[in-house]
């Protein structure tokens, strides 16, 4: 899916649809603790499916946070307390949390917590590989390779033109979550 640019307002109307939202607080607080913005997650989802239980997307993922069968079976095998289906909205959730959390663990290098989100964001995205191989190489180039903004000119010699859907994935969250 290619992302294009996106106008603020058009997100707003997210902010009426609350039935998700005691989920993405209570996996919110479960795993990233009581002080971390559930909004972030909300508005990763609204990125991901628009909100929609039933979205399916080409390569398999599925549901309002799009798991892919292997990752869901990876999340569960490592969180048993998961118990349902990744195509139950409640347990999608709590998946896509838990393995936003399993990203975030990755990412604890010192650097400002925008960095951080956009670290957890972009691996969500694009595979915490080919994120590891754009720090690898900003680092080589003698960019701080822990800040995301050296991992924007990189990750397209990385992943190619994939590169542009990742970095428009980050900045479409941080649009999302301005106006929920």
């Amino acid at each position: 899916m290619f992302l294009i640019p996106c106008k603020t307002q058009a997100f707003e109307r997210y902010n009426r649809v609350v039935k998700y939202n005691k989920y993405f607080s209570k996996y919110s607080k479960r795993y990233f603790g009581p002080g971390f913005d559930w909004r972030y997650f909300k508005a990763q989802a609204v990125a991901e499916s628009r909100l929609k239980a039933k979205a399916k997307s080409s390569v398999g993922a599925v549901g309002v946070m799009q798991i892919m069968p292997k990752t869901f079976k990876e999340i569960i095998k490592k969180n048993p307390s998961i118990k349902g289906t990744r195509e139950q909205p409640r347990w999608n959730i709590a998946a896509g949390i838990f393995y936003d959390r399993m990203i975030w663990k990755v990412w604890k290098a010192k650097r400002p917590f925008q960095d951080r989100i956009n670290f957890m964001f972009g691996s969500y995205n694009a595979g915490k590989g080919n994120v590891l191989k754009a720090q690898e190489l900003a680092k080589r180039k003698g960019m701080n390779p822990n800040l995301w903004e050296s991992i924007e000119p990189t990750l397209p010699e990385i992943t190619g033109k994939r590169s542009r859907e990742t970095i428009g994935y980050v900045k479409k969250i941080h649009k999302i979550k301005e106006v929920l």
